[in-house]
């Protein structure tokens, strides 16, 4: 899907893993840079940092 969208169409892809990460998901070394290197060219990475909003309400709704 990747390669077929490369330079054709706009991609999205958001992830909690760093792109060192990636490869205990995909499983191949290769694959795994393909598909990063594929993804970072002319890409607009964005990364954030701080607790998580999600966390932080789940937290909020325990009783103490």
């Amino acid at each position: 899907m990747i390669a077929d969208c490369y330079e054709q169409q706009s991609v999205i892809v958001t992830s909690n893993l760093e792109f060192g990460q990636w490869t205990s998901i995909f499983g191949d070394t290769k694959l795994t840079s393909a598909l990063v290197d594929r993804l970072v060219h002319h890409a607009h990475i964005l990364s954030f940092t701080g607790e998580s909003f999600r966390l932080k309400q789940a937290m909020e709704r325990i009783p103490q």
